[in-house]
């Protein structure tokens, strides 16, 4: 699997940690475009730099981790097709992925430890969308974005 992750400069050390643990398991491609250090940065721009890859198909999912996981997760959700879910636990992982084809997992650095982060990780890759009734509600998600895409603010 192809895989783009991205940080702010909270999220740095838990990136380094999360893409050393896809390494270690293998079988995906990891591709990490920043933040490259602890020195502080603005996150939106690399959010959304990492959803524009995923919803592009330049990556099949991406990673974007901050302090929360809160801004992050909104600023990937900004680009258009991106489905960013913040996850704090498998149980959310997992149904973010099952119900809401979740294409980018949100992580919070100063709230996850590493294993529990790599455990999340690892059930969002895992599991597949369940379709059925959701596909419905996936169209209309997609709907509400074409609308607001057709306001002039």
């Amino acid at each position: 699997m192809r895989i783009v992750a991205a940080s702010d400069h909270a999220g740095f050390l838990l990136k380094q940690r999360i893409t050393a643990h896809l390494n270690e398991i293998g079988g995906h491609s990891v591709v990490d475009i920043g933040t490259h250090s602890t020195e502080p940065v603005d996150y939106p721009p690399i959010c959304a730099a990492a959803a524009r890859l995923v919803v592009a198909g330049d990556a099949d999912m991406g990673i974007v981790i901050g302090g929360s996981g809160q801004g992050e997760a909104m600023a990937a959700n900004k680009v258009r097709g991106a489905r960013a879910a913040l996850c704090h636990d498998e149980y959310t992982a997992r149904f973010a992925r099952l119900h809401n084809n979740a294409n980018v997992l949100s992580l919070g650095a100063r709230i996850l430890a590493p294993e529990l982060a790599s455990a999340i990780l690892d059930v969002f890759l895992a599991t597949e969308f369940e379709g059925g009734r959701h596909i419905r509600r996936l169209e209309e998600l997609g709907q509400i974005e074409d609308a607001e895409a057709a306001i002039r603010r």
